[in-house]
């Protein structure tokens, strides 16, 4: 066989084994620095815990990883999400929500100490079980008073009977333990909560204009321009992604936590609850089973909707009427009784069988991974109706048919043109259905078939302070910490979720065409 001599040879592809071993070198990399890690804290006396919802945590993000690292590389899916980040109330949200779940992470990594031992003793491990939130917090974590104190007090919330010298008695306010213990008297408060929030706002400011100058110049490399013309570019809006929207919510969050820290080393910043915890360490330790609730439950409903809804629409016929008696009758019976009994019977298993849990953060951790199973299985179906809808119309589009008419299975079609047709409806769908389940948890913990009591939530917090708000003088701090920690996340993602409806939705993206 003779070739032309004009014909270009095809090259052989040599970048596709390098990158296959820079990949496989990372990989290696990263299971190397996670075995010394484990090693280091092993001698250290520290045992690593891995729970069943950290462990799907870490797996969700491992995906999200895989899956955006895929969208890169295919034009057709990135040029949606781009429209994300062309949106400013989209990026500031996110920006809100990657905070929360910087701290929900932080809070998902375990650990048990180690008990001082003799020699010659086998190790012995506490059964509090601990987590890189709880060191970050130590300084107002173990701090606890002995009941009740109002936000930056230093002196108790009401009355109690003191000693006096002389071995008389009185009725009065007694100074905490730790809030406020640093001052000699009364008359230093003021002067000292101006002092130190001006010094943690001076602090959060120098921080944000570091981070904001890296921006910057990391924007001017990668645009070729010069640093100060980036800064007034962003500043002036003049950029695809708006910048100005990161930093500016970046400069409200810091304005506010740099404050709270300092304030935070010598007061409860938000006060204490009935035993004496700090509300600003209960508000932070929720934020992990909030995003736990609102993540691993579309773990549970993503496949049974998408499949029974697509197959509904799609095959019709008996199928189509099994799936809709099936998604009817659960329709008809009210959800919080079908998830009450569901947990009851789970918590029935947990009593039961007590040798199967070595801490109780493992018992109630298996309680909330079972929350979230109940609550995907039962809130499936509002997803089905959807995509069965949408299937009844695509099926009677003309490349359906047309792939019909070429014999392709079912299968392929449904894999092929139907599901990524639908995504789009999928996506919208869970990330507006997030802060339902947030609000869901909250108000089942609140009835008592929530998370277990011993587990720090929003709900748990909101339903011991019902009983608060009925004393007198009224408590107010517990449940106005867990509102406002709700209200910010439930309206980030609501936000979020309605940037990514306008950019994934092909209704939305032709109005804006023909406008």
């Amino acid at each position: 066989m003779s070739i032309d001599p004009g014909t270009e040879l095809p090259k052989k592809d040599t970048q596709a084994p390098a990158n296959r071993a820079v990949r496989i070198a990372i990989a290696i990399g990263c299971v190397a620095i996670a075995a010394a890690l484990w090693a280091v804290v092993r001698v250290n006396g520290i045992l690593p815990v891995l729970l069943w919802t950290d462990a799907l945590v870490f797996l969700l993000l491992t995906v999200l990883g895989g899956y955006f690292a895929y969208v890169r590389r295919h034009g057709h899916l990135r040029a949606p999400w781009q429209r994300v980040t062309s949106s400013g109330a989209g990026l500031g949200s996110l920006t809100v929500l990657a905070a929360f779940l910087l701290i929900g992470v932080a809070d998902c990594v375990h650990y048990r100490v180690m008990l001082p031992q003799k020699a010659g003793e086998a190790p012995a491990y506490s059964p509090e079980v601990l987590s890189v939130l709880d060191a970050l917090t130590s300084r107002f974590r173990a701090r606890s008073e002995r009941t009740y104190s109002s936000p930056l007090a230093m002196r108790a919330y009401s009355r109690e009977t003191v000693e006096l010298p002389g071995g008389r008695q009185a009725r009065e306010f007694p100074r905490l333990v730790f809030g406020g213990k640093h001052l000699k008297d009364d008359s230093e408060h003021s002067r000292d909560l101006t002092i130190t929030a001006v010094r943690g706002l001076a602090m959060a400011f120098v921080l944000w204009w570091f981070v904001a100058s890296l921006a910057t110049l990391a924007i001017a490399r990668s645009e070729g321009r010069r640093t100060a013309e980036t800064w007034g570019r962003i500043w002036s809006g003049d950029t695809r992604v708006p910048w100005v929207a990161v930093l500016g919510v970046l400069a409200v969050m810091f304005a506010i936590a740099g404050p709270v820290i300092a304030l935070a080393g010598g007061y409860h910043v938000l006060g204490t609850d009935k035993v004496g915890q700090d509300v600003l360490y209960l508000s932070l330790k929720s934020i992990r089973t909030s995003l736990v609730i609102g993540t691993l439950t579309t773990l549970v409903l993503l496949p049974v909707a998408v499949s029974l809804g697509i197959a509904a629409g799609y095959l019709k016929g008996w199928v189509d009427d099994a799936i809709q008696y099936v998604y009817t009758t659960l329709n008809s019976i009210p959800s919080v009784l079908l998830i009450a009994a569901s947990v009851l019977m789970v918590q029935g298993y947990i009593d039961a069988d007590p040798e199967l849990f070595p801490t109780a953060a493992q018992r109630a951790d298996l309680r909330l991974l079972f929350l979230c199973v109940i609550l995907g299985l039962t809130s499936w179906t509002g997803l089905a109706r959807l995509l069965r809808g949408e299937a009844l119309k695509l099926r009677e589009l003309e490349f359906v048919q047309a792939a019909q008419a070429f014999g392709v299975g079912r299968g392929r079609i449904i894999s092929r043109h139907l599901l990524p047709n639908v995504m789009h409806i999928v996506l919208i769908s869970l990330v507006m259905d997030f802060s339902g389940f947030v609000l869901a948890e909250a108000a089942l913990s609140y009835v008592g078939v929530g998370v277990d009591p011993s587990m720090i939530s929003f709900g748990t917090m909101i339903n011991a302070a019902r009983l608060e708000m009925a004393r007198e003088p009224m408590v107010w701090w517990a449940l106005a910490a867990a509102f406002a920690f709700m209200f910010v996340l439930v309206l980030a993602a609501n936000l979020f979720a309605d940037a990514v409806r306008d950019a994934f939705d092909p209704r939305v993206q032709i109005g804006r065409g023909s406008a």
